[in-house]
């Protein structure tokens, strides 16, 4: 195995990762829908911990592999369009990434906030933290832009 295939093989492992994040993600979203009581909800975001480290590895693996691969393999440039597409839509999926996380980490934190206090009862500031549509459109703009970055990724447009 040559070292391009070594770098292939870790980029894609880290491309997997970050999906399995997205996918862990979305469970903790849609199981939060459900929940009223801030010990549940709290309980619950102690998963998405798991997330917070896979959306790490895997964005950040993706990154440096794919520019170093870039750089690697001669019949690819760090300048081709696809390329640059790549770099691109990763940073548009991380800012969105974020911008959701900073909306489900106020209910994380409320939530925390009232079971620390020995409240456990349904809150209704809670339940709308949860369910705050602005962090699911967030959320959702980011799945799509790492479809896309995927997409990109595989059929390579342009090279």
């Amino acid at each position: 195995m040559s070292f391009y295939d070594w770098l292939l093989a870790l980029h894609v492992l880290a491309a997997g990762v970050l999906v399995a994040a997205l996918v862990l993600y979305a469970v903790v979203i849609a199981s939060g829908w459900t929940l009223a009581l801030p010990s549940e909800v709290s309980r619950m975001f102690r998963l998405s911990r798991v997330g917070d480290v896979a959306m790490g590895v895997g964005s950040i693996g993706t990154l440096v592999l794919g520019i170093w691969l870039a750089i690697d393999a001669d019949a690819y440039q760090v300048w081709d369009g696809w390329v640059i597409a790549a770099i691109v839509l990763w940073a548009l999926a991380m800012e969105t990434g974020r911008r959701a996380g900073t909306g489900y980490n106020a209910a994380r934190d409320r939530a925390r906030a009232l079971v620390g206090e020995g409240r456990d009862a349904p809150d209704s500031e809670l339940s709308a933290l949860v369910r705050s549509s602005t962090a699911l459109a967030f959320f959702a703009a980011n799945v799509v832009l790492i479809v896309a970055l995927l997409v990109v990724m595989i059929y390579k447009p342009g090279a």
